[in-house]
């Protein structure tokens, strides 16, 4: 049986800049607020890189260009995080997958970080996946 777990929420808007890493600067922002279980709740803005790895793909793709964000999803943690990204390119494709460090904002990345601030979130290793998967617990 699946047991859910609940919590407040606390909510943070930021907006990065253009040539900042989103990687490096989410995980400053998660550092710097100490937050141990949080989401992305939304996100829009433009990218110049993007690294996304594939669906059942072990090598990261790295794409340059003009992108549109249409989806940042995902959970973070102290100590890693799950992200999925979709982004459009000037003719409107849309690909998505495994959001990967080397994605640079080109113009604008505004963001809404969602925090459960009874929570924790943690990657352990799951038998039945075979990868380190979101373990969640009360604090």
């Amino acid at each position: 049986m699946i047991v859910p777990h609940s919590s407040r929420a606390r909510f943070y808007a930021l907006r990065l800049l253009p040539g900042q890493e989103v990687f490096a600067q989410l995980h400053a922002f998660i550092q710097q607020h100490s937050l141990q279980a949080a989401w992305i709740t939304g996100c829009t803005g433009s990218l110049t890189d993007v690294a996304l790895r594939y669906a059942g793909n072990d090598d990261t793709t790295l794409l340059s260009g003009t992108f549109e964000v249409i989806s940042l999803n995902g959970t973070l943690e102290l100590t890693g995080e799950h992200l999925h990204l979709a982004v459009s390119d000037p003719a409107g494709a849309m690909l998505g997958g495994h959001m990967m460090p080397g994605c640079t904002v080109r113009t604008t990345l505004e963001l809404v970080i969602g925090e459960l601030t009874e929570l924790a979130f943690s990657r352990q290793p799951c038998a039945v996946s075979g990868y380190e998967e979101l373990v969640i617990t009360s604090q």
